[in-house]
């Protein structure tokens, strides 16, 4: 029914003409305008209480709003599943600040998303009704989501919207982190830790196309497709342990924060790094210990030089990465594909740990 909207229900939106209010219980006020030729309401899926994937419940809401001229209303094609996605949804208290302590103000779930433009604000330059893009938004596990019209971008024309929706948070993160903020240069060495997950296989190959001399650690499912990349050395990290194979490496990527300090000390050069984009699997209540008092406090007091990283989807990296996708250097990796029906077991899936890959919704 969604494919069957008209062309002339795509407009562009001024912002004066605020005529409707979406508002659900524990969620905050939005006032915006529908648009001519769009349905007044929408499938998402919500959540009114923090806990389990089983709080996520699939509701008939009004079409999400626009807080701003600086946005657009994207109709969604594709989603996928983040760490954080699991982790907004489950939020230690102390956490909580600003989002609800004890019911979240906005329970609309789902970041990475691809779509079509429907609607664009009136500050929005850049983007038209009808153009196909990609990037991060409010609430994507449903049929329309905003965003900040600086942080979509034009969709890789080599991508499907399912392959495009895989690429946002994971591949921002693997880009800022080892172009922008490793600095890494041509023939370092860069060990990718934790090159099975959605992440760590956008790192390989940023890595690689960063001309870099690159080894990896996976799991023995993911050693065949890191070996087809032409990385320089691959550890199934059920069989070897990097720390203890004499190699020194410039730059480690790590998504996993699973040896001592000391075992990172000793395998990296003078004036390595160690970037830390992560933990491993868990709970945030269980990994955030474990990224201050290791991943932060005990890398400043006793090494190894380290960094601690967090991404930021814009605009401008979106539109890097999609550089390196149409030139063949760079391509999402998906592990599943869920419907649309079923977003609580695509949570589950991630819960379990066993993704190689990203997994992707289809809307």
């Amino acid at each position: 029914m969604r494919d069957q909207l008209p062309a002339k229900g795509l407009i562009d939106l001024d912002l004066e003409e605020l005529v409707y209010t979406s508002q659900l219980p524990g969620m905050v006020e939005e006032v915006s305008s529908p648009g001519v030729g769009l349905p007044a309401t929408m499938k998402a899926w919500v959540f009114e209480r923090y806990g389990s994937p089983e709080v996520l419940k699939m509701r008939d809401v009004p079409l999400p709003a626009f807080r701003d001229s600086h946005e657009v209303l994207v109709r969604v094609h594709a989603s996928s599943v983040n760490p954080a996605d699991r982790h907004n949804l489950h939020l230690p208290f102390i956490m909580r600040k600003g989002r609800g302590f004890f019911k979240p103000k906005e329970g609309r779930p789902g970041l990475d998303l691809a779509g079509r433009v429907e609607v664009v604000g009136k500050d929005v330059k850049d983007l038209h009704a009808g153009d196909e893009v990609y990037g991060v938004g409010r609430g994507a596990y449903a049929e329309y989501a905003v965003s900040d019209g600086s942080e979509v971008a034009p969709k890789p024309t080599r991508l499907t919207f399912e392959e495009a929706a895989a690429v946002p948070i994971a591949a921002v993160t693997a880009f800022q982190g080892l172009h922008d903020r490793a600095q890494v240069r041509p023939g370092q060495r860069v060990l990718i830790n934790g090159a099975s997950g959605g992440v760590g296989t956008f790192a390989v190959q940023i890595a690689q196309a960063l001309s870099a001399q690159v080894s990896c650690v996976c799991s023995a499912r993911m050693l065949e497709w890191n070996k087809s990349l032409g990385v320089e050395r691959v550890f199934d990290y059920s069989r070897e342990d990097f720390t203890k194979s004499g190699q020194r490496y410039d730059v480690i990527f790590d998504t996993q924060l699973n040896h001592s300090l000391a075992a990172y000390r000793r395998v990296l050069n003078p004036g390595g790094l160690l970037l830390v984009v992560g933990a491993g699997p868990g709970s945030v209540g269980k990994l955030l210990p474990k990224l201050v008092f290791k991943g932060m406090i005990g890398t400043r007091i006793v090494g190894p030089r380290s960094k601690f990283f967090v991404a930021s989807v814009r605009k401008p990296t979106l539109v890097a990465l999609t550089e390196l996708i149409d030139a063949g250097k760079l391509a999402p990796v998906i592990d599943k594909r869920f419907p649309f029906e079923q977003v609580p077991d695509a949570y589950r899936y991630l819960i379990e740990g066993h993704a190689k890959g990203k997994i992707v919704v289809t809307i």
